[in-house]
């Protein structure tokens, strides 16, 4: 979360390319300062917004920038700089959309509302307030809110509690900023993953991962023969 670390780093490795030059005449072709920028998503437990609290490329850019130029590397030496900024560049890319399946008040008296998409589809909520919100405009109303998902288990939190407005069973929300380092994550634990789809810059949209079934998991299972003749697994199979 802050852009003085990149520019320690990069410091560190100009230096380093400078020495090895000065001692073995070899100038270092390219310097990768690797990843770790952050989205806007906002950490749980932060009290700003990701939003407000983020560096913009363009910080990291200076930070990082700055610290070459100020190194003793030549000009015309300047290796090319390699930066893996994945989760900064596509965790926007990504929504999550689906639908409100019931409400209920908790023996606290707050209110609780189940979506249809918990911890399986949506593992990065263990660590992100996720901007959850309704895709039309439904009421003006807010009220404390814990958004649940659809699993057994009490460890299926997606918002722990946020202002929320009063939507019914029905109603279709979307969560933004779900790209990165959540579809590499996610499982088919009681429900199976569904489409991904990919909205063009036209409004097109095209199905690029098509939602799992119960054949596309069983056709994944290889049953050694030996258990085929299994009274069991003829009986089940039936």
């Amino acid at each position: 979360m802050s852009t003085e670390a990149y520019k320690i780093t990069t410091s560190k490795l100009a230096k380093l390319a400078v020495d090895l030059e000065k001692k073995h005449g070899f100038a270092i072709q390219y310097i990768d300062i690797g990843g770790g920028f952050a989205s806007k998503n906002t950490l749980r437990g932060a009290y700003y917004p990701g939003t407000d609290t983020t560096p913009s490329f363009e910080d990291f850019a200076e930070a990082i920038t700055s610290a070459i130029f100020s190194s003793e590397i030549k000009p015309q030496n300047i290796p090319l700089l390699i930066l893996e900024t994945g989760r900064a560049l596509i965790d926007d890319a990504g929504y999550l959309a689906g639908t409100v399946l019931a409400n209920k008040r908790l023996s606290d008296g707050r209110r609780a509302t189940i979506i249809d998409a918990g911890v399986n589809v949506l593992f990065t909520a263990f660590w992100y307030e996720h901007d959850i919100r309704p895709v039309e405009p439904i009421s003006e109303q807010l009220e404390d809110t814990t958004i649940y998902g659809h699993l057994c288990m009490n460890i299926d939190v997606v918002r722990t509690n946020v202002m929320f407005p009063l939507l019914k069973k029905g109603d279709h929300y979307v969560i933004k900023r779900v790209d990165a380092y959540n579809n590499t994550q996610w499982l088919q634990f009681i429900n199976m993953r569904p489409n991904i789809v990919l909205i063009d810059k036209s409004g097109k949209i095209h199905f690029i991962r098509k939602k799992e079934t119960l054949d596309t998991i069983n056709s994944m299972v290889i049953i050694p023969e030996h258990l085929k003749e299994n009274n069991f697994y003829n009986m089940a199979t039936k």
